[in-house]
């Protein structure tokens, strides 16, 4: 599918949840192979994650997937880009799943199919709770930067703490770039340019108990688990007891050699989007 034949410009929508307005992304190509839906993670919204656009380089990861023939969609989560802020302040775990699922029935009424999740990081979190509770409104579901370990509970807490709702910083927006030469310096800058001006002010989550609800066990969908070599928050041993437990048989597990927690935007990008549609049609056969 040539990128010619993408939109060169993402699309945005707005779909409600329950009352809220969600900002969803779309990029799509003509007569697509099928749909897959992005989420991203705990810091950053959809565009500076998934649709970074640098002069002389292609690392869009919607681009990218356009390219393979497939159309794109982001969700922006709540208090993220272009989504507010509920009234609370806050974010959950709990929340999260069922705006996604909400976002994804919305597609599928939309393409008249189901849509492939891809998530990043608490994307990757969210995207798996909501295979575990709404199987039939996805396809597959590709975990990448998955931060958590199966063995690990997170305690109840009982704080009322209003949302601190940070600003954002140059070094934070910078701080996932760790490996040298796997991203040039221009890239950073314009990603950190590209996060400041999407997500000026930091998220805020609570309820994270919530999580404690991620059961590979339960995960009964097609699982592609993606690490990159260097990723601080992707820990082997965990992957290892995580990819054991989950209880579709097509699951695949790939190491992205040479990448961080931001591989998609870096060297192994290419790796990275290539593994995913292979994923998506091995499944096919």
């Amino acid at each position: 599918m040539s990128a010619t034949l993408a939109q060169t410009t993402a699309i945005q929508h707005t779909v409600d949840a329950d009352g809220h307005p969600m900002a969803l992304w779309e990029k799509s190509v003509a007569q697509p192979k099928g749909h897959i839906l992005l989420h991203h993670g705990r810091t950053w919204s959809s565009i500076p994650d998934f649709d970074l656009q640098v002069s002389g380089e292609d690392l869009s990861l919607m681009d990218g997937f356009n390219d393979m023939g497939y159309s794109v969609w982001a969700l922006d989560a709540r208090g993220y880009g272009e989504t507010p802020r509920d009234s609370s302040g806050w974010n959950t775990p709990d929340r999260a799943a069922q705006d996604l699922a909400i976002v994804l029935d919305w597609l599928r009424a939309r393409n008249g199919e189901t849509t492939h999740v891809w998530g990043w990081s608490y994307g990757s979190m969210v995207a798996q709770l909501t295979a575990q509770r709404y199987p039939l409104a996805i396809a597959s579901v590709t975990l990448f930067g998955y931060p958590t370990d199966p063995d690990a509970q997170i305690p109840q807490s009982n704080s009322q703490s209003e949302p601190s709702a940070r600003p954002t910083t140059r070094a934070a927006a910078a701080s996932d770039f760790i490996v040298p030469g796997s991203i040039s310096q221009h890239a950073i800058d314009t990603y950190v340019a590209a996060a400041l001006k999407a997500d000026p002010i930091r998220a805020d989550w609570n309820q994270q108990h919530q999580w404690n609800a991620l059961d590979g066990e339960a995960l009964a969908l097609p699982t592609l688990l993606l690490q990159a070599e260097f990723d601080p928050l992707a820990d082997t041993d965990a992957h290892a007891r995580f990819f054991a437990k989950i209880s579709n048989p097509n699951k695949q597990w790939v190491i992205l050699p040479g990448g961080d927690h931001a591989a998609l935007l870096e060297t192994p990008r290419a790796k990275l989007i290539k593994s995913t549609v292979d994923f998506i049609e091995w499944l096919a056969y």
